[in-house]
């Protein structure tokens, strides 16, 4: 049988973690919010544009490559020789006013020992707008990027590896908190602990089915499941852990 992931955090199974790595959309802000669908939508709008389909056509075909490369643009820059930086651009012109400031992430956020990092299938620039709507841009010391990577995403192996040289990454004492299971695979492999983040009501979102965790083929490289990112990381810091403990 299938061990499921935990989804209360273990503070002693941290102990030894000094490397903290973030996903950005939908994992260091809420799915609820939609920011990422304004996102999406701009991907759809994209590529029908550039190909003169109907949105549903459009819609369609940017969801399978966004399924079988990883993200839409690595499928448009394949197929159709898509400049990288003007779909990035275009992509990412979104509202950001519905992030507000998130107090108790940041806290968290910033009690954890050691680095933290933002590696993001987005731009610097959109990770630098999210992280400093929320409050919590100062406490990262780092942001990975697409462009970083090569236009090549996660969940690519190499991309992992890109990441890690050039931070100096110690897989065997990090964590990795995401939110598509997959995106999870290779940093499990590599010996990091793994968190992934899901809605707290499914009802309210829209996930397609590999997204989703009873059915991806990723689940067995989950160590931890949680809704509520703040809540799961202010449980790794120790004082606030003794303050809960009677006596």
């Amino acid at each position: 049988m299938m061990l499921q992931p935990a989804s209360l955090a273990d503070p002693a199974d941290f102990a030894h973690v000094r490397e903290w790595v973030f996903d950005l959309d939908n994992t260091l802000y809420p799915h609820r919010l939609n920011l990422f669908a304004e996102i999406d939508r701009n991907m759809t709008a994209y590529v029908a544009a550039l190909l003169q389909l109907e949105h549903d056509e459009a819609r369609a075909l940017q969801k399978r490559y966004y399924h079988d490369h990883g993200t839409t643009l690595a499928g448009l820059m394949l197929h159709h020789g898509v400049n990288p930086d003007d779909f990035l651009e275009k992509a990412h012109a979104i509202d950001y006013s519905r992030l507000l400031p998130d107090e108790g992430l940041g806290i968290a956020i910033k009690a954890l020992p050691g680095r933290k990092f933002i590696f993001t299938n987005g731009t610097v620039a959109h990770a630098q707008a999210a992280a400093r709507a929320l409050g919590i841009l100062d406490h990262f010391d780092d942001i990975f990027d697409i462009v970083a990577a090569g236009y090549v995403p996660k969940p690519a192996g190499a991309t992992y590896d890109k990441f890690a040289s050039l931070t100096g990454l110690d897989a065997s004492k990090a964590a990795m908190f995401e939110d598509l299971p997959r995106n999870l695979a290779v940093p499990k492999a590599l010996g990091m602990k793994t968190v992934l983040i899901v809605p707290r009501n499914l009802d309210e979102v829209v996930l397609e089915q590999w997204e989703r965790l009873e059915t991806s083929e990723g689940r067995e490289h989950v160590d931890y499941v949680t809704d509520d990112l703040a809540g799961f990381l202010e449980r790794l810091n120790p004082f606030k852990a003794s303050e809960r403990r009677p006596g």
